[in-house]
């Protein structure tokens, strides 16, 4: 097992609905420590570079329109095997199929609006804390 980093978000409808501070304490409750967070608004040139692996998926456009439309609270979650563990805690992308007790079956509403992203491996960990975090020591 190996201390790693990771990066959520927890996206605007989650922040509309006042989730934020049961989902922290729910990572926090899995045992991964927050070594950074900003609440920020994503503008669109943000949201299209964050998500630009996905520019030639036909949900590439609701995507970007969803991610500012509001806040989102960005961090770097640490601890052991923190990309696994955050990965298990959000559940499947779709809350009707995530386990219970995990973040999108408790505040997500579908698909679309899944509540949290998570990295799905180190080197994607690495780049969006650099996207989120340039310039600071995390």
């Amino acid at each position: 097992m190996a201390v790693e980093r990771t990066l959520s978000i927890i996206k605007p409808d989650a922040v509309e609905k006042q989730h934020i501070g049961a989902i922290l304490a729910l990572v926090e409750r899995a045992g991964l420590s927050i070594k950074a967070m900003r609440m920020l608004h994503l503008t669109r040139p943000m949201a299209e570079g964050f998500y630009a692996v996905h520019k030639e998926r036909p949900f590439f456009g609701e995507l970007v329109e969803f991610m500012t439309r509001g806040p989102v609270v960005v961090s770097v979650l640490e601890g052991q095997d923190a990309i696994a563990k955050y990965r298990e805690l959000m559940g499947a992308t779709n809350p009707a199929n995530a386990a219970e007790g995990t973040i999108r079956k408790l505040y997500a509403k579908d698909v679309g609006e899944n509540a949290v992203h998570g990295s799905d491996g180190p080197d994607t960990a690495a780049t969006e804390i650099r996207y989120f975090f340039p310039g600071y020591e995390v």
